[in-house]
């Protein structure tokens, strides 16, 4: 006989929400409501039938966007029914509903949509974006669940109460109707002098709505090791 409180205090939580965390970083969906896209990979188990079809960057459009702009996602369509677990490097989840509005995304922290909502590779229109090239996010657009990954519990900054700054790694996403520009802060030439401070690229926000960010400035490559974030869209501003 085993004793103890594992079964117990982690046993499966039993919400009927379409998306519901069953922990801080682990995604529970259910999958009577409908397919699903989630990031090739992240699925961690499964109870019932469920069956997936790797859709890859989501067609020959947004390949060859995903391809020249360094942003985007590699997507599986889950289908069936059961209940779908799925998650990211242990990653934070975050969970949200869209009812007929659009998100900015980072691509690498996407981890799963409803069918119901659109995406694409978009350009960030800003004065700043002509930097590297320009400057491209993923964008979801239209009604139903987003889940999104965060290294570490997040903030969510009202940027319609006061100028908002950030810098470019730690930008998660943001809400329609904020916009976004680049702002270049050397600190001075005494400070470039000495080696800068390491905050000289910085996203500035304004409008009406929300900016994710967290509290970290890298992301995890494939292989486990913490890198520079190279996306297109927020790591990649000054890379090659």
């Amino acid at each position: 006989m085993i004793h103890g409180t594992l079964f117990s205090d982690y046993k499966e939580t039993a919400s009927p929400d379409p998306f519901a965390l069953q922990n801080k970083k682990l995604l529970k969906i259910q999958m009577q409501y409908g397919p699903v896209w989630a990031k090739t990979g992240s699925m961690v188990a499964y109870q019932g039938d469920v069956r997936f079809q790797n859709k890859g960057s989501g067609g020959l459009d947004k390949f060859l966007k995903s391809k020249l702009t360094g942003e985007g996602v590699d997507l599986m369509q889950a289908t069936g029914n059961g209940e779908l677990f799925v998650a990211d490097m242990a990653s934070e989840i975050q969970v949200m509903y869209l009812d007929n509005d659009m998100l900015s995304v980072n691509g690498s922290s996407v981890l799963a949509f409803s069918d119901s909502i659109q995406w694409d590779i978009h350009r960030i229109a800003a004065r700043g974006g002509m930097m590297a090239g320009g400057m491209f996010n993923v964008s979801l657009q239209g009604t139903g669940y987003v889940a999104v990954t965060t290294k570490g519990d997040p903030v969510a900054l009202d940027v319609a109460s006061s100028p908002t700054f950030a810098d470019a790694n730690a930008v998660v996403c943001w809400t329609a109707g904020v916009s976004m520009d680049i702002r270049v802060d050397t600190g001075g030439l005494g400070s470039m002098l000495r080696g800068g401070t390491g905050e000289m690229l910085q996203m500035a926000f304004g409008g009406q709505g929300y900016v994710i960010v967290q509290p970290s400035e890298s992301v995890s490559s494939g292989g486990g090791e913490r890198v520079q974030s190279k996306g297109g869209g927020l790591g990649g501003l000054l890379g090659g």
